[in-house]
């Protein structure tokens, strides 16, 4: 019998955010694979390193920083082969996912790879999204309102066109976007009711009202956009 493939959720990235199941999951593992940023400590394995057993087997999964899709595309598929090497002898692998595996997550691209071939269990996680409002202390909808989650590098008219069709937003993936977006925001004037978070639960989080936010921003960063008067009021 082949071994079962566990998408595990860690979270934001606070480790008393990761889910009983997951840390059982993650306390048990014989083989653990995460991702990681070429020559950088991989962030997934950083949230769960007090779980991991001193005698696990490792994967660690490089991906280029670059926005060439070929490149990442060839790092899982070969990430995706160790991964199905041990499957294929009956070893359950558990591989770590920021966030959730399946929001905007690493772990999706794996899954396509290798779910036709081996079972695959999907251990859910706190996102960002739910974290960084919980920070703000800011409810994302209430009662028929629309939510939209968007990349913030969406280019101006797209982001425009949705942003218009929504009560609230959620902008992801800010880093160096921040200045335009925030441009953009104010020339939609909903800048005075956006806030910005960066790095949720972590000792170096910051929440800020946009106006207030710095120009320079982390790639885990966020504005939430609520438009119009608070319904839950």
């Amino acid at each position: 019998m082949s071994g079962t493939l566990h998408g595990v959720g860690l979270g934001p990235g606070a480790p008393d955010l990761i889910t009983l199941r997951a840390a059982r999951l993650i306390e048990a593992a014989r083989v653990v694979a995460y991702p990681a940023l070429a020559g950088a400590p991989s962030f997934a394995r950083a949230i769960a390193a007090d779980l991991i057993a001193p005698g696990a087997t490792e994967i660690a999964i490089s991906l280029p920083m670059s926005t060439d899709r070929a490149p990442a595309q060839a790092a899982y598929d070969a990430g995706a082969a160790d991964i199905a090497a041990h499957l294929e002898a009956g070893r359950d692998v558990v591989c770590l996912c920021e966030g959730d595996p399946f929001f905007y997550g690493s772990f999706m691209y794996l899954h396509a790879r290798l779910a036709d071939r081996f079972p695959v269990e999907i251990v859910p996680g706190v996102t960002s999204l739910t974290a960084c409002a919980a920070r703000a202390g800011r409810p994302l909808a209430a009662r028929n309102e629309r939510l939209a989650v968007l990349p913030a590098p969406l280019d101006d008219a797209t982001l425009r066109a949705r942003i218009a069709q929504s009560e609230s937003v959620a902008l992801m993936k800010v880093g160096r976007h921040l200045p335009r977006v925030r441009r953009l925001l104010a020339e939609m004037g909903l800048a005075g009711r956006a806030t910005y978070v960066a790095r949720a639960s972590l000792p170096d989080e910051v929440v800020l009202p946009l106006e207030e936010a710095p120009d320079t921003a982390p790639y885990f960063s966020m504005i939430l956009i609520t438009k119009g008067a608070d319904p839950w009021l």
